[in-house]
């Protein structure tokens, strides 16, 4: 499989303050629970603030966080000056949010210089078990902030 680097820990740093300076995660209780080369996964709780009309997870929580692992796994590979945005994303709901919280799982499926294709897969935890609620598939473009 080859040799994966290490994660440097400005990179580690830049993630956790990117994500520290978002408040939509802030509000809506996500946390960063896997930093590591290409893959991040983030957790929110499902609170009664994020709940659609019928009592489950609201597909914009899960888009939420969906998003947000696949950018930072993507950030994950930058050189340390650039940042990252969402050009493009599509959401398949699998089944309904219905648990505790939700987690997504983001990672590079193909980085590239000018666009980086990345997944992200969302699933529901209920008692301890995992249901896959969502597939999001997408890609962002590396922006170099030295350049602008």
């Amino acid at each position: 499989m080859g040799n994966i680097p290490t994660l440097s820990p400005y990179v580690t740093e830049k993630i956790n303050k990117s994500f520290s300076a978002q408040s939509m995660m802030a509000t809506l209780g996500a946390k960063l629970t896997r930093i590591e080369n290409g893959h991040v996964d983030i957790e929110a709780p499902i609170l009664a603030g994020s709940l659609q009309q019928q009592g489950y997870a609201h597909a914009g929580l899960t888009f939420a966080i969906g998003d947000s692992a696949t950018g930072y796994s993507a950030l994950s590979l930058l050189p340390e000056t650039h940042e990252v945005l969402t050009t493009e994303m599509k959401i398949n709901l699998l089944a309904p949010g219905k648990g505790e919280r939700l987690v997504a799982r983001g990672r590079v499926i193909r980085p590239g210089r000018r666009l980086m294709v990345v997944q992200s897969d969302v699933f529901a935890i209920q008692d301890g078990k995992e249901s896959h609620i969502a597939l999001l598939t997408g890609t962002m473009i590396p922006v170099d902030l030295s350049k602008t």
